[in-house]
């Protein structure tokens, strides 16, 4: 190699180097790596992150444990959008900056032999956790129907992803709240589908950017960093199917017929823009706040920050970027 080429080399290395040094380094807590999450991965997978000098790990945990790591400061970001909602409402210091779905992306599975919620009661149901928009979301179902969930079912707290559809195959439980792809294999395992909650009367803010209350405030260089990276995450997955579900097929270690049934079961259910209409906001916070016994729901504007999401979209805009 010519001196000059050493030196050409050398100086890229050492770019890269000072390149990879300068990341700032965060953390970010999602309950699962799944379609529900994908405006997350997406924005890792495709260098989004980085591009905005951010060197993002995305550390896998339940949404309750996920939610008090934001509270304590152990992770910057956190993802957990619904299962946030009760104890924002309670008063908790947090905040949410973006939402990927305003509609459950949960199926109701049971055995073949079950045939509807009544059939439910003396059983046991799966959810990803205690607390989490899964668990929620049944309780609420389950007395729509006049099932009592303290009295007349077991709810089951089983990890998130595949976990519950594999408690469901080996009878660990009779039926499960199951999310895309679990609910396709569910589906082709002969299970029967009871409900699938995107099509009930039911609003779930699902897959937001979760922050700590003043942290816009004390950081906002990093915040508007992190929100306009996944921003372009949930524009690529959005807008270019064919691109995301190759990444689909990698997270979920299938096929790739049934992450194509994943995205196409799952993209209606998006916001248009991260960001959810202030009717939608008041009805989600009401919902809570009913379901707590609670007269006095903290304001809206003390819950909802989309101003960097609304900035960052204007900014990608005016630049014309495109996924």
């Amino acid at each position: 190699m010519s001196k000059s080429a050493l030196h050409i080399a050398l100086l890229g290395f050492v770019l890269l180097y000072a390149s990879e040094a300068a990341a700032q380094k965060i953390r970010v807590a999602l309950p699962d790596f799944s379609m529900s999450l994908i405006a997350f991965i997406a924005a890792q997978e495709k260098g989004f992150y980085r591009d905005e000098g951010l060197d993002a790990e995305l550390i896998k945990m339940s949404a309750p444990v996920a939610n008090l790591a934001i509270l304590a400061g152990n992770v910057e970001f956190g993802a957990a959008g619904a299962a946030a909602i009760p104890s924002v409402v309670r008063g908790a210091p947090l905040q949410f900056l973006f939402h990927t779905y305003q509609r459950p992306l949960y199926w109701l599975y049971a055995r073949p032999d079950i045939r509807d919620i009544q059939g439910l009661k003396g059983k046991r149901v799966g959810v990803s956790g205690i607390g989490s928009g899964p668990d929620l979301l049944l309780r609420e179902l389950l007395k729509k129907y006049g099932v009592e969930a303290a009295r007349d079912v077991t709810i089951m707290a089983l990890g998130a992803g595949t976990a519950r559809f594999a408690a469901l195959k080996a009878g660990s439980v009779e039926s499960a709240v199951l999310s895309p792809p679990s609910n396709f294999l569910a589906e082709e395992s002969g299970f029967r589908e009871l409900v699938s909650f995107v099509k009930e009367d039911l609003i779930e803010l699902q897959s937001a950017v979760v922050v700590r209350e003043g942290m816009p405030q004390s950081n906002p260089a990093l915040v508007e960093r992190f929100v306009r990276a996944t921003l372009k995450g949930f524009i690529y997955a959005r807008d270019n199917r064919a691109g995301t579900i190759p990444i689909l097929t990698k997270i979920h270690a299938g096929s790739p017929e049934i992450a194509a049934k994943t995205y196409d079961a799952s993209r209606p259910a998006m916001t248009p823009d991260g960001t959810v209409a202030e009717e939608l906001q008041r009805k989600t916070i009401e919902q809570a706040a009913i379901r707590l016994d609670l007269k006095e729901p903290p304001p809206l504007k003390k819950i909802f920050d989309y101003s960097f999401t609304r900035k960052a979209r204007a900014q990608l805009t005016a630049q014309g970027w495109k996924p």
